[in-house]
Protein backbone atom coordinates (compact mmCIF):
# COMPACT_ATOMS: atom_id res chain seq x y z
CA UNK A 1 0.00 0.00 0.00
CA UNK A 2 2.84 2.33 1.19
CA UNK A 3 4.28 1.44 -2.51
CA UNK A 4 1.26 2.26 -4.52
CA UNK A 5 1.25 5.99 -2.61
CA UNK A 6 4.80 6.38 -3.23
CA UNK A 7 4.66 5.50 -7.04
CA UNK A 8 1.78 7.88 -7.10
CA UNK A 9 3.24 10.83 -5.33
CA UNK A 10 6.75 10.37 -7.48
CA UNK A 11 3.94 9.88 -10.88
CA UNK A 12 2.69 13.33 -9.81
CA UNK A 13 6.31 15.50 -8.94
CA UNK A 14 7.32 14.36 -12.40
CA UNK A 15 4.72 14.80 -14.72
CA UNK A 16 4.65 18.34 -16.83
CA UNK A 17 1.62 20.04 -16.60
CA UNK A 18 0.61 22.56 -19.30
CA UNK A 19 1.04 25.67 -16.56
CA UNK A 20 4.22 24.75 -15.49
CA UNK A 21 5.18 24.52 -11.66
CA UNK A 22 1.73 25.80 -10.25
CA UNK A 23 0.15 22.21 -12.01
CA UNK A 24 2.61 19.91 -10.10
CA UNK A 25 2.28 21.80 -6.60
CA UNK A 26 -1.79 21.63 -7.05
CA UNK A 27 -1.47 18.12 -8.17
CA UNK A 28 0.47 17.24 -5.69
CA UNK A 29 -1.40 19.21 -2.75
CA UNK A 30 -4.63 16.74 -3.75
CA UNK A 31 -2.68 13.82 -3.67
CA UNK A 32 -1.62 15.37 0.23
CA UNK A 33 -5.08 16.70 1.11
CA UNK A 34 -6.43 12.59 -0.24
CA UNK A 35 -3.73 10.83 2.01
CA UNK A 36 -4.53 13.04 4.95
CA UNK A 37 -8.33 12.25 4.82
CA UNK A 38 -7.38 8.48 4.20
CA UNK A 39 -5.62 8.67 7.42
CA UNK A 40 -8.11 10.15 9.39
CA UNK A 41 -10.57 7.56 7.88
CA UNK A 42 -8.65 5.02 9.36
CA UNK A 43 -8.62 6.50 12.38
CA UNK A 44 -12.06 7.21 12.99
CA UNK A 45 -12.53 3.22 12.46
CA UNK A 46 -9.91 2.55 14.30
CA UNK A 47 -11.80 4.32 17.39
CA UNK A 48 -15.49 2.75 16.33
CA UNK A 49 -13.99 -0.45 16.55
CA UNK A 50 -12.38 -0.06 20.00
CA UNK A 51 -16.08 1.84 21.68
CA UNK A 52 -17.75 -1.65 20.18
CA UNK A 53 -15.16 -3.69 21.69
CA UNK A 54 -15.46 -1.75 24.90
CA UNK A 55 -19.03 -1.90 25.02
CA UNK A 56 -19.08 -5.62 24.34
CA UNK A 57 -16.84 -5.83 27.39
CA UNK A 58 -18.86 -3.56 29.39
CA UNK A 59 -22.21 -5.81 28.52
CA UNK A 60 -20.20 -9.29 29.27
CA UNK A 61 -18.64 -8.16 32.62
CA UNK A 62 -22.43 -7.26 33.70
CA UNK A 63 -23.53 -10.13 32.79
CA UNK A 64 -21.02 -12.05 34.69
CA UNK A 65 -21.26 -10.10 37.72
CA UNK A 66 -25.44 -11.24 37.55
CA UNK A 67 -24.63 -14.73 37.32
CA UNK A 68 -21.37 -14.66 40.71
CA UNK A 69 -24.46 -12.53 42.15
CA UNK A 70 -27.07 -14.81 41.96
CA UNK A 71 -25.16 -17.59 42.64
CA UNK A 72 -23.70 -16.11 45.92
CA UNK A 73 -27.25 -15.94 46.62
CA UNK A 74 -28.22 -19.38 46.19
CA UNK A 75 -25.22 -20.28 47.80
CA UNK A 76 -27.12 -18.06 51.40
CA UNK A 77 -30.22 -19.40 50.82
CA UNK A 78 -29.39 -22.64 50.78
CA UNK A 79 -26.36 -22.17 53.36
CA UNK A 80 -29.95 -20.50 55.92
CA UNK A 81 -32.17 -23.50 54.94
CA UNK A 82 -29.60 -25.77 56.26
CA UNK A 83 -29.14 -23.99 58.89
CA UNK A 84 -32.15 -23.53 59.72
CA UNK A 85 -33.04 -27.32 59.21
CA UNK A 86 -30.44 -28.13 62.11
CA UNK A 87 -29.67 -25.58 64.00
CA UNK A 88 -26.90 -27.62 65.88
Amino acid sequence: MIKFFRHIRKQLLTENPPNGRAGKFSKYLLYAIGEIALVVIGILIALQINTWNEERTTIEQSIMLEGYERIIDEKAMADLIAYLRNPG
